[in-house]
């Protein structure tokens, strides 16, 4: 793996920890009835997993 890839492999990888942080607050958010606030955070969460993909995606593109 290039030094690029690592890099793109550990962006991804931060990424994926945001989104996985995410779930719990959107989770609280729904039980306390705000709904207003969960479903931006399911908009950023939807944001955040589609640039997750693309991030793996340079990464085989990169050690290809």
């Amino acid at each position: 793996m290039s030094a690029t890839s690592a890099e793109l492999s550990s962006l991804a990888a931060t990424v994926e920890e945001l989104v996985r942080r995410l779930t719990p607050l959107t989770e609280t958010y729904l039980s306390a009835q705000r709904d207003d606030l969960a479903a931006e955070l399911f908009e950023v969460e939807r944001a955040l997993t589609a640039a997750q993909r693309r991030l793996y995606r340079l990464v085989q593109a990169a050690g290809a």
